[in-house]
């Protein structure tokens, strides 16, 4: 099936998240953009039956000095602004701040079920998204990030490159998938999108959730 059609497809029926309810009131609403597209012409190193071998995902690797998830790999994003029309806009319009790409060339196919993140008190909307016009891309502001890159969707469902990053937290450990992005740990808040979305397409393959990393510095 088209990929884009696929992503049109779980924008209208939605995920389940796995994360539990938070008073919605005390959290600040935010968006982030994952935007799907053919970007380049190399090829994944990982075969993959169910995702095409040239589809790659848009990431960022935040700053080191920001307050929250300092240095993390993250989609492009940020809080809803009261002049953004919706999160959708907030998300394009985030991406443009931090990547510097070309808006005309994205396609907003449709969102998904907002998601609680507590250590931050962000109620963040997943943006899916077809970038049918691919643009240059790059750091824009150092203060808000320090990497902007492309990754394969096939090396990421690479049962190689799949982890589990066990976090300490007061009452227990905590336990969310991570993927190994080139020179990158990609896990929290943005594995756990990947990861759910990933599954609900169809695309991941089974993994060894019992191989653990510290969390990444």
């Amino acid at each position: 099936p088209d990929v884009r059609e696929q992503l049109r497809g779980l924008a209208g029926r939605g995920v389940r998240w796995p994360v539990g309810r938070w008073p919605e009131a005390v959290l600040r609403p935010a968006a982030v953009l994952v935007l799907f597209g053919v970007l380049d012409h190399l090829p994944a190193e990982h075969a993959s039956r169910a995702v095409p071998g040239d589809l790659d995902v848009l990431l960022v690797g935040r700053s080191p000095a920001l307050a929250h998830h300092p240095g993390q790999v993250a989609f492009p994003g940020g809080r809803v602004d009261d002049d953004d029309p919706s999160p959708e806009a907030a998300a394009v319009r985030e991406a443009v701040e931090e990547t510097g790409l070309d808006p005309t060339g994205v396609e907003v196919l449709g969102s998904l079920a907002t998601v609680p993140v507590p250590v931050s008190r962000h109620l963040v909307t997943p943006v899916l998204a077809w970038w049918h016009e691919p643009s240059a891309v790059g750091v824009v502001d150092r203060g808000e990030s320090a990497h902007v890159f492309r990754t394969p969707v096939a090396d990421l469902v690479d049962p190689a490159q799949r982890r589990t990053v066990v976090v300490e937290v007061a009452g227990g450990r905590r336990r969310t998938p991570a993927f190994l992005a080139g020179d990158h740990v990609v896990w929290g808040f943005t594995a756990m999108v990947l990861d759910t979305v990933l599954d609900a397409l169809g695309w991941a393959e089974p993994w060894d959730r019992t191989r653990e990393i510290p969390v990444p510095r």
